[in-house]
């Protein structure tokens, strides 16, 4: 496991709010089914994507675009269009000018003629605060062309999307998290994207292993010593070179994301601080409570029943 998978595995589609659109021009659709991550195919013709706190990003042919949310946001022909339909969540929605928008599940259609375009949508929550942390890393819209997203799997999403098939929605979820985690790795490794600290750390052949171990293994009794061990290095050496890359010090990083998971596991039903304190490394629910005070700002059993 990396820091990486670990976001993306925090996010899985489960019911997955999905739509095929067939626009033709002018057209502008704004969505406001308030979910935490859009993904936007535009599988003919090209458009905007025009989110409510950031730069208007070209959406071309087989490109994906993933929107940060839970905020509205916009795609249409023109970065100046106003919108002429809105989506939400679980409505059908008709405008003559612009097509026909279906929001809640996925229904066979056409594909655009012409000059009009084709949209598949997918949107999904991304509940906790490892989905929070995974936003966080994020811009506010982002595309990445079809030549970094597996042209396979789009073309399945798109066929599955445009058809009536029994289990479709279960399908459906699994093509959508595959391709949600192609475009993310597509677009962090991209040389033009400056991704968080952590993630160009997973390619430097010290610190890599590092980061592997501590989220394969969050409630190891972590120390210094023993991650310099993994790393290969003297301590000194190691403690140099992960804080220079990763943007803190080994412990410091290791204590943010075991109260990460801590977070997520406090709100699950029938779970104690004690049992949360020794699945994230803490033997001592006294120092565990400590330490998530200290980064939450609140006690673990203050943040639970909040």
């Amino acid at each position: 496991m990396d820091p990486f998978a670990d976001l993306v595995r925090g996010v899985r589609a489960d019911g997955a709010l999905l739509g095929h659109s067939v626009l033709t021009p002018p057209w502008s659709v704004r969505y406001v089914h308030e979910a935490q991550l859009t993904l936007c195919a535009a599988v003919e013709g090209s458009g905007w994507v025009l989110p409510a706190d950031g730069e208007p990003v070209r959406l071309i042919p087989n490109a994906m675009a993933v929107v940060r949310g839970p905020e509205p946001f916009v795609v249409a022909d023109e970065p100046d269009r106003q919108p002429l339909a809105t989506v939400r969540r679980g409505e059908l929605c008709t405008v003559a000018s612009s097509g026909e928008f279906l929001v809640g599940s996925a229904a066979p259609g056409p594909l655009a003629t012409g000059d009009g375009a084709t949209l598949v949508v997918g949107a999904y929550r991304a509940p906790g605060e490892v989905g929070r942390r995974l936003l966080d890393a994020l811009p506010p819209a982002l595309v990445v062309s079809g030549e970094s997203v597996p042209f396979v799997e789009l073309k399945l999403f798109v066929n599955e999307v445009c058809s009536l098939e029994p289990g479709q929605q279960v399908v459906l979820d699994r093509l959508l998290d595959l391709l949600l985690v192609c475009t993310l790795r597509a677009w962090f490794a991209h040389e033009d994207t400056e991704p968080p600290a952590w993630f160009s750390a997973l390619g430097d052949p010290m610190i890599g292993p590092v980061l592997r171990a501590m989220h394969a293994e969050p409630g190891r009794p972590w120390t210094v010593v023993t991650l310099a061990k993994v790393a290969g290095a003297s301590r000194a050496a190691f403690g140099r070179r992960f804080t220079a890359l990763v943007g803190e010090p080994p412990l410091a990083y290791l204590t943010g994301w075991r109260m990460t998971l801590a977070a997520d596991l406090l709100r699950r039903q029938g779970t104690s601080v004690a049992s949360v304190a020794s699945q994230v490394g803490y033997a001592d629910g006294f120092a565990f409570s400590s330490a998530f005070k200290r980064v939450r700002g609140v006690s673990p059993s203050v943040y639970r029943a909040g």
